[in-house]
């Protein structure tokens, strides 16, 4: 069983539009709505993959509601999420037809008293108990401390559960110092973190401030794989077009795959990267296109250095 932490849940909805124009009324072709946040969409597609998956985080109001009534409908998916007073948000996703861009628009989510706050880490504790590894992402709602990341990291450490974390700012600085298994920041989060615009720099400084392994997202460029066995680049064997919303979070649900499968390192970047470029082609975030992951996979190109202390030769 893996475990995703979601404490920011959302309504994801998408609009699509012809070609959307700014102040201009738009006709809107297609709607669609899926639970939404980071961990969730990571859980989508574990689920996919054939894997037991728990979700957790918070859940509140008429919007909490709708995305736990849709997540009935995931085979292999198991609800934990923690019930707030406060309602859940709603993310707004407008796709342009014409050019494939997608608008996005996030509310900030609920705000979580220290209570409620309490009864998650009880809940989530007990749910170590359980699991074989544990993803953190997205964003923090108003009220839960900057350092929550960090708190739970060393949680999961002691009960001896690898974690990867996946978000942002302050709460990714202080996350990292938890000395998690595997962070997996894009380029612009690494650099905010690290100072450094040069991906391979600012990977190995995120590894010194604790990180285990650092995995960064290039976007079209593929992945970056820093870790104690080696470092990889991992690119797509073509620019797709399409929407890339969630495409990240079908990249960590690759890399947890493959760490709980106990993949070696190429091959779970290979798998991360095509779960990306196939969440492209999908609709909404949470889903991708089985087809071109199957046809992308075996096509992605990974090239790296194996680490001296391993014994091996590079890879590629």
């Amino acid at each position: 069983m893996i475990l995703t932490v979601t404490l920011n849940t959302a309504l994801d909805i998408t609009y699509r539009v012809p070609a959307l124009k700014p102040h201009a009324s738009h006709r809107v072709t297609e709607v669609t709505e899926r639970p939404g946040g980071k961990g969730l969409n990571v859980a989508r597609v574990l689920a996919a993959l054939g894997h037991e998956v728990t979700v957790t985080g918070f859940t509140g109001g008429a919007t909490g509601r709708a995305v736990q009534e849709q997540l009935t409908a995931v085979p292999r998916l198991v609800d934990a999420l923690v019930p707030v007073t406060g309602a859940s948000r709603r993310t707004i996703a407008v796709a342009d037809e014409r050019t494939g861009d997608t608008t996005q628009l996030n509310e900030p989510g609920p705000t979580i008293g220290p209570a409620e706050w309490t009864a998650f880490q009880e809940a989530y504790e007990d749910l170590l108990a359980s699991v074989s590894a544990v993803a953190l992402c997205g964003s923090l709602p108003p009220g839960v401390p900057v350092g929550a990341y960090a708190g739970l990291i060393r949680t999961a450490r002691s009960a001896g559960v690898p974690v990867l974390l996946d978000t942002s700012g302050e709460p990714l600085r202080r996350g990292v110092a938890a000395r998690p298994d595997i962070v997996k920041p894009n380029a612009d989060e690494l650099a905010e973190l690290t100072g450094s615009h040069e991906p391979l720099r600012g990977a190995q400084d995120a590894r010194r401030r604790g990180a285990h392994a650092v995995v960064a997202s290039l976007g079209a460029n593929g992945l970056l794989a820093v870790t104690p066995e080696g470092r990889w680049h991992a690119t797509p064997p073509a620019h797709l077009h399409g929407n890339p919303t969630g495409a990240g979070d079908s990249a960590v649900a690759g890399l947890l795959s493959g760490l709980v499968e106990n993949l070696p390192w190429p091959d779970r970047l290979s798998r991360a990267v095509a779960l990306s470029a196939a969440t492209v082609l999908a609709p909404v975030a949470g889903e991708f296109d089985p087809a071109a992951y199957e046809d992308v996979v075996g096509r992605v190109a990974v090239n790296g250095r194996v680490s001296a202390a391993q014994g091996a030769s590079p890879s590629s």
